[in-house]
């Protein structure tokens, strides 16, 4: 469990972090989400023990983050930004290297392991600097594996990454979840968080302003349900019949075949809108409900303001 409670980080005036708290357990993939200067990276430092917070607290599995960061440093992996990798090492040694300082046991096997895991082994003898971007993205979270953290502080992880290493790394921070660590990722690519994730906080000028899971703070900022009908035939008729209907509004043809419209309800009236559709002799193909759109709740609650 890591418990977050009232953290705080003040630049003699400066308040870059305003008292923010959030629990989460194992096996959380928790999405950090907010413009650049709202705080997130500070928030990462201070968990990582690289920043002191000038008030409040943060445990983790009951270990206080403050009192005793060495013991905290054994228990998580701490993946910036902008890292660097030495040249002219193989990456086998680099994970070697960072193994040593931990003390793992069984190195080379838990080496192995992890270059499994990352999906590096056909690389192991490769010299870093000959590894693509996303490589390097890999090769960096495979070295804050190899001690078995139980916290992972992923800052902007797919930054610089192209469209297939970026689907790459989000299948293997969702792997990470699922073997029931905590992993806190920090992005600017919200549509993707929402695909892997399963809560997310929005901080703006160092203020937590939501936490919890992706669809209940999308319910809280949009309570109607957006649905969408794929049709056979033209929609500008179902247009004008969802429109003489109340509780929907938004309706929005987006093609020749399907319109996007918002439900005031629950899941009775949409059941009750399609068995009315079909009544009325609506030809309809495909009735469903859109995913969470966490951008739009990211740009209702935010205003754009920077510290």
């Amino acid at each position: 469990m890591l418990e977050v409670k009232n953290l705080r980080k003040d630049y003699g005036g400066f308040l870059a972090v305003k008292g923010i708290s959030f629990q989460l357990k194992p096996g959380d993939v928790f999405g950090f989400i907010g413009s650049n200067g709202a705080g997130k990276t500070t928030t990462i430092r201070m968990l990582a023990t690289l920043l002191e917070p000038t008030s409040g607290s943060a445990t983790l599995h009951g270990i206080d983050v403050i009192e005793q960061p060495m013991e905290i440093r054994r228990m998580i992996g701490y993946m910036p930004d902008f890292f660097g990798l030495y040249d002219d090492v193989k990456v086998w040694e680099y994970l070697d290297f960072f193994a040593a300082i931990y003390g793992v046991e069984r190195r080379p096997q838990v080496i192995d392991e992890v270059l499994e895991l990352t999906d590096l082994t056909v690389k192991k003898d490769a010299f870093v600097q000959s590894l693509s971007r996303g490589m390097q993205q890999r090769l960096c979270l495979a070295r804050c594996l190899v001690h078995d953290p139980k916290l992972l502080l992923l800052d902007e992880p797919a930054s610089g990454l192209d469209p297939r290493a970026r689907a790459d790394l989000k299948e293997l921070i969702a792997e990470l979840g699922r073997m029931g660590k905590i992993v806190i990722v920090s992005s600017h690519i919200l549509p993707e968080l929402a695909d892997f994730c399963n809560c997310v906080g929005i901080i703006e000028r160092g203020e937590l302003l939501a936490f919890g899971a992706v669809k209940d703070i999308v319910r809280q900022m949009q309570p109607a349900k957006k649905l969408e009908v794929k049709v056979l035939g033209e929609s500008g008729s179902v247009v004008e019949w969802l429109g003489s209907k109340t509780g929907i509004d938004s309706i929005e043809a987006r093609d020749s075949e399907t319109v996007s419209f918002h439900l005031h309800g629950d899941d009775g009236d949409q059941q009750q809108l399609l068995a009315a559709m079909v009544a009325a002799g609506v030809p309809v193909l495909t009735f469903r409900e859109e995913d969470a759109d966490l951008e739009d709740v990211f740009l209702k609650l935010t205003t754009g303001a920077v510290n």
